[in-house]
């Protein structure tokens, strides 16, 4: 499995409808992606404008060509995107070591 982490800035003042917005765009565009095993997003503590989002693949390709690829993610772009204050940082991670 793979772990994408997408670490993502909005517009200050914003949070209520992002968080809106990204549950909507991940529960209702990414979720029907193939691969697509689920998501978390946490949001900063000290820098409340802050969001990390998790999302876990099947595989690199899954996200890279099959999500990234399609018709899915300009839908993804066009539900989150006017939120983003930059362009997110995005990469991709194996998994080396978990707890039970």
């Amino acid at each position: 499995m793979i772990l994408e982490i997408a670490d993502i800035r909005i517009h200050p003042g914003q949070n209520a409808a992002f968080e809106l917005a990204i549950a909507k765009g991940a529960g209702e565009v990414i979720a029907h992606a193939k691969g697509f095993k689920g998501y978390k997003v946490n949001r900063s503590i000290e820098s409340p404008e802050r969001y990390v989002l998790q999302i876990f693949w099947e595989t690199l390709e899954d996200h890279t060509v099959g999500f990234r690829e399609s018709p899915a993610f300009p839908a993804w772009r066009a539900v989150v995107g006017p939120f983003f204050a930059a362009p997110p940082v995005v990469e991709h991670f194996d998994l080396v070591a978990q707890s039970a």
